[in-house]
């Protein structure tokens, strides 16, 4: 396996969004039920890839952050850095970034996105990643479908550009850390603070900077319209089911619902054998149609040995939160003669609801035995099955 390649993610969310209308900063408007921000902070948090997260905020929206994050599933805040505060432009802003991940995390790698694109899949993430590590600079760009004009300041028509040779640039863009660190700096010492794209000021510091696929769908919410239009997309309804078993071994407790429970018996498990957030975990992945929990944390890696449950729940409501979706339900039910679930049903209910940031009203949990009947009868493993109902935008409307 070769050398692991430090990323981090840089958002930048210290603007005003005064063009998007009255009310709080547009990277702090509800959508759908979260924020702006939090959908963004969200799909990064599912990356595997990404190893930290640093948000530039405005001085006067500390609080509007720190609910913000007090929202997001554990897993998402455990890799988010301090915030800093931004400058009066983007470019101060980010270089304000990269001067705190300079002191701290000084990554390989590090891209740059605007907190006001809350819909970057995480296709875009693993495609921006890439091609950070292998150009060194990186944009999104999509084929420019419009006609394009170049006008003088009466409003006359000077050129029409060749649209195939045009793109239409989104972020995040990637680039290796202490390239574009130094590509700031130049700047900031010849006193140019006006580049409103990391992308152009790299090109202005001599380097090559290449373009690769981005998406239609990675919108970035500017207007009024912008919202509304994405407030009455219309959303479907997607159910999943997951199911989960582990053998009894030696061992003095088991994990259920991310609560340690005192028992006589150990469960034989690469993680930590949590039979019921490993089936929800599965419920929601196949509510996503986007595989099972082998598939996101092969158990053939050896970094998922003994790991903590919570992380793959987690990791799956960030990939629904991602999708711009909405978790409505998830229901388990334990197969197993014992332990007895009454005692901790609540503790595991808040629980869940912390690990995937959603009210507690919306977690069921129950039980059952087999009537001594079968391998959990006989008390020789543990089951869960579970289900999760989630909505998500009709992929064949608008996006």
């Amino acid at each position: 396996m070769g050398q692991h390649i430090e990323v981090a993610a840089l958002i930048v969310a210290a603007g005003r969004g005064s063009r998007a209308g009255a009310g709080a900063p547009k990277q702090y408007r509800r959508l759908r039920g979260d924020s702006v921000l939090a959908r963004t902070l969200a799909a990064f948090g599912a990356a595997e890839t990404i190893d930290r997260i640093l948000v530039v905020i405005h001085p006067d929206d500390a609080a509007l952050y720190e609910e913000t994050r007090a929202r997001l599933p554990q897993a998402v805040r455990a890799r988010l850095l301090e915030p800093v505060p931004g400058g009066a432009t983007r470019q101060l802003s980010v270089a304000a970034g990269l001067a705190r991940l300079a002191q701290t995390a000084r990554p390989d790698i590090v891209l740059v996105h605007d907190a006001a694109r809350p819909f970057v899949s995480q296709a875009l993430i693993a495609r921006a990643v890439e091609a950070g590590r292998t150009s060194g600079a990186a944009i999104p760009g999509i084929d420019v479908v419009d006609t394009i004009k170049r006008v003088d300041e009466t409003g006359r028509v000077i050129e029409t550009p060749a649209r195939a040779a045009l793109r239409a640039v989104q972020t995040p863009q990637a680039f290796a850390f202490a390239p574009l660190l130094a590509a700031h700096a130049r700047a900031q010492e010849e006193g140019r603070d006006d580049f409103t794209d990391d992308g152009a000021l790299m090109e202005h510091a001599g380097h090559g900077v290449f373009v690769f696929p981005g998406e239609p769908g990675n919108l970035k919410l500017t207007r009024p319209e912008d919202f509304s239009r994405i407030e009455e997309t219309r959303m479907i309804v997607r159910t999943g089911t997951g199911f989960d078993v582990h053998a009894f071994g030696e061992g003095d407790h088991v994990w259920l619902g991310g609560v340690r429970i005192p028992h006589d018996r150990g469960v034989i498990a690469h993680s930590d054998g949590d039979v019921v957030l490993h089936a929800l975990t599965d419920a929601l992945l196949g509510a996503l149609a986007d595989g099972d929990i082998g598939t996101h944390f092969p158990p053939s890696d050896p970094q998922w040995k003994g790991a903590s449950s919570d992380r793959f729940l987690a990791h799956a409501a960030a990939l629904v939160r991602a999708r711009g979706g909405i978790i409505d339900h998830l229901d388990a039910t334990l197969l197993a003669e014992r332990p007895k679930v009454g005692p901790h049903r609540e503790a595991i209910r808040m629980r869940i609801s912390e690990i995937v940031a959603v009210p507690v009203s919306r977690v069921s949990i129950k039980a059952t035995t087999t009537e001594s009947l079968g391998f959990t009868g006989r008390r020789e493993g543990i089951a869960a099955q579970a289900a999760a109902t989630i909505r998500l935008p009709d992929e064949e409307g608008p996006p």
